[in-house]
């Protein structure tokens, strides 16, 4: 984990809460309604084309709504892992003051003077005590 990625967790919150407002307005849209032709048969022999014209939605426009729907849900996918991961890897931190930090810093989106302020800490030792664990869990990977 990095703090690039750490710093998408609030940002992706907004984001996702703007995605699925575009999925609902994407599935309450009115189509057009068109004229189209449809092919049947007569009822009495001798079995004869029979062609009709009929209201429908127009196709194209229900496809390519269908489309940016499947594509808004897929980002909206994207951006749950990623949460998810994020929150997994904080959740895992067994430190309580490092967590706390990770939470305020990255969760809720505070500013490293807002954490600072919480924790009773200096603002310099927030950054400081983030490098040192991300970099000390780079390590432990490898």
């Amino acid at each position: 984990m990095d703090k690039k990625t750490l710093k998408k967790y609030k940002p992706n919150k907004d984001r996702l809460i703007r995605i699925e407002e575009q999925i609902q307005e994407l599935c309450e849209r009115e189509s057009t309604v068109v004229m189209g032709k449809v092919t049947g048969s007569s009822a009495d022999f001798p079995y004869t084309e029979v062609r009709t014209s009929v209201q429908m939605y127009d196709p194209y426009e229900e496809e390519n709504i269908r489309r940016q729907i499947r594509r808004k849900e897929a980002d909206r996918l994207q951006i749950l892992k990623e949460q998810r991961e994020i929150e997994e890897y904080i959740n895992g931190i067994g430190d309580p003051e490092i967590k706390e930090i990770f939470e305020l810093s990255f969760i809720e989106g505070k500013k490293q003077r807002e954490v600072a302020d919480i924790i009773s800490i200096d603002r310099s030792r927030i950054s400081r005590k983030v490098s040192t664990y991300l970099e000390n869990a780079h390590k432990a990977q490898k």
